[in-house]
Order: structure tokens, then sequence, then C-alpha cells
């Protein structure tokens, strides 16, 4: 039996859950996302990826076909529908049948999907051992250009540096924006330790506003880490006691390489071990 896959107003056979071809989404990348992930048949932080959805949507102009309590019911209802206990849900909204034009507002429907299923996470020795990561020669998308704030389905540039790590051998690529300071990685936000005190990029550097960044930071600032927003130069990866990312798929996981430099001690550190272990406590509680 194949997945069931929410499908605007209801559950569809994977087999059936098929878009237009002249889906503005599918044509031009025009529309929102959110991958969130279900812990113990849990949504995780439902209310706040809801709100980010509606968010992103309002900013490209794109109006979601339903309020956000019932779309809430929705996201709950195909969990249920694939017995999803600790998986990933994709909630989409793509602006909807058009023509080959570009104008959006020829589309009369935005197209609503939601997807649950099991979740390909990072093998449990790169937690132990850590990431190896490379600087990406592709920049981040320019603030005024593409807003990181909306999670968008336009994700070439994120997938343009990932090809870069892939091409090095590695799973991550750091990108950093026009003025040279680190935005994020293609899938997950950054953070650097010094001296204990954590600094995570500000949004207006080009990285997006992660619900599991919110989280992690919230945790750190009530375990008693300093924990600041700040640019960050290539250097002060290089310099780091440590580095760790998170994500929605990566949790928190240590990085300790960066363009070939050790970073730390060469293995995850105290704080990034501490933090996970937190936000595993935090999730699965």
């Amino acid at each position: 039996m194949g997945l069931k896959i929410w499908m605007n107003d209801g559950l569809a056979d994977e087999a059936d859950a098929k878009v237009s071809v002249f889906d503005h989404g599918l044509l031009y990348g025009d529309g929102v996302f959110e991958g969130i992930r279900v812990y113990n048949g849990k949504v995780f932080e439902h209310d706040a990826h809801i709100n980010r959805l509606f968010t992103s949507a309002h900013a490209i102009r794109l109006k979601v076909p339903t309020d956000k309590e019932t779309l809430k019911n929705y996201v709950r209802q195909t969990v249920d529908a694939n017995n999803i206990k600790n998986g990933y849900i994709r909630l989409i909204v793509t602006r909807g049948v058009g023509t080959l034009g570009l104008n959006p507002l020829i589309c009369k429907q935005g197209q609503l999907i939601i997807i649950a299923d099991k979740i390909q996470l990072y093998p449990q020795e790169l937690y132990e051992n850590g990431l190896r990561v490379i600087s990406a020669s592709t920049l981040r998308n320019h603030p005024q250009s593409v807003p990181p704030q909306i999670k968008s389905l336009n994700y070439l540039n994120n997938i343009l540096a990932k090809i870069e790590a892939i091409d090095h051998n590695m799973l991550e690529a750091i990108m950093y924006n026009h003025e040279g300071f680190v935005a994020e990685a293609t899938g997950d936000n950054i953070f650097v330790v010094k001296e204990r005190k954590i600094t995570t990029p500000p949004i207006s550097a080009g990285s997006l506003d992660g619900i599991t960044r919110k989280v992690v930071m919230r945790l750190a600032k009530e375990n008693g880490y300093d924990v600041r927003e700040a640019n960050l130069a290539r250097y002060d990866l290089y310099d780091a006691d440590e580095i760790f990312l998170t994500g929605t798929a990566a949790e928190v996981i240590g990085v300790v390489e960066v363009d070939g430099r050790p970073i730390g001690s060469g293995k995850p550190g105290p704080v990034t071990r501490d933090l996970l272990s937190k936000f595993e406590q935090y999730t699965r509680q």
C-alpha cells in the first residue's frame, strides 16, 4: 500500500496524487512549504510551522486555500492516515494552475498538498563523529531578491551549493551572503561556539528563521548559555571552539571540519552534545 496524500480538501491514494503540468509551483517554483517533524505521534511546533507558512504565503501574495485551524486538522488527519509516530511532514501550497506566462494572478486557486512519511536522518555515527563541510562558492540569495524569511519552493540557490558539497564528497556546505558573512548551510542553520558563548547569524544575513533554530536558542538560554545573533565571517568558523547545525531533519549536529580545517578537538564539543541532549529530551517527552 502507498501513502495517503492530502490533496486540497481530502486524502488521495499516492498513485492518484497528481498536479497539473500548468501548476505554477512546477513551472516557476511559485509556492511555499514547511518541513515538520512528528515525535511520538505529536506534530512538533505545529503552530509555529503553520504561522510561518502563512507568513511566507502572504509575503508572495499567495492565498492559502484554508484557515490555520482547518489546516492543522488536515495535517493531523494525514499523519493519522499514514500511521506516522515518528516521521516527517511536507506541507506545500503552490500557486495553482495558470498559463505558461509568469502572471500569477491568472492562477485561480492555490493547491494544497500534505505528505506524511518516514524521515531520512543523518547516520548516528555523524552525531558521534561530526560533519565535515566546505564553504560554498554559491552565494546566498540577496535579501532584496528573495528574502530568506520566505520558505519558497524555489530552492535552486541551496541546491547549487549542495552540489558543491556532493562534489567534495561531503553532505553539507556553508553559504555566505553578498557581504561575505556566514548565512546558513544548504538546509540547516549554523551556530558557532567560542569560549562557551553561542552565536548564530541574524536573519538579515540571509538565514532562514528556522523553527529548530528558535527552539535550540531558547533551550540554550534556559540552561544558562550566552546566546546572541551577530554577523560571522569565515574566520569565525575557522577559529571556533565548536560549530553545530540545526534543522528539522538534522536536529542538532556537530561540525568538526570546515574547508579541511579541524574545528576544536575534531569531535563534537561539550556544548553541542549538551544541546543535542536537551533537544532530544524536549522533543521526546
